[in-house]
């Protein structure tokens, strides 16, 4: 089993940046879809982006031309760059891990991510 560790969240003014990491130990396996997930209370938790093993990418249009997945496979390691920020993008972030076919878009959903973190809460302002 992977486990994962989320930081970088925090709070910030509307039209700021923030930049969330994820680190994975454990049973890691490189041909992993990694994913960003976001929840606010009463919602279901939405997809953000993802990033295959080939460094294709997935975003949801809400973050599209704001957000950036990226990782590091050497230190296991998955970024957010999140810039642009709007109050709507306040939320707890998750970081995931699947099978690889689950960063295809049609199958970007949390019921197919079997890995998650704890979380990391951001805060946007207006």
């Amino acid at each position: 089993q992977v486990q994962l560790v989320e930081s970088g969240g925090g709070s910030v003014q509307a039209g700021g940046s923030l930049r969330l990491s994820c680190v994975a130990s454990g049973n890691t396996y490189s041909r992993n879809c990694m994913g960003w997930f976001r929840q606010t209370p009463g919602k279901e938790r939405e997809g953000v982006a993802a990033i295959d093993s080939d460094g294709s990418t997935t975003y949801a249009d809400s973050v599209k031309g704001r957000f950036t997945i990226s990782q590091d496979n050497a230190k296991n390691a998955l970024y957010l760059q999140m810039i642009s920020l709007k109050p709507e993008d306040t939320a707890m972030y998750y970081c995931a891990a699947g099978p690889n076919w689950a960063c295809q878009r049609v199958y970007f959903g949390y019921h197919n991510f079997g890995a998650w973190g704890q979380g990391t809460q951001v805060t946007v302002s207006a």
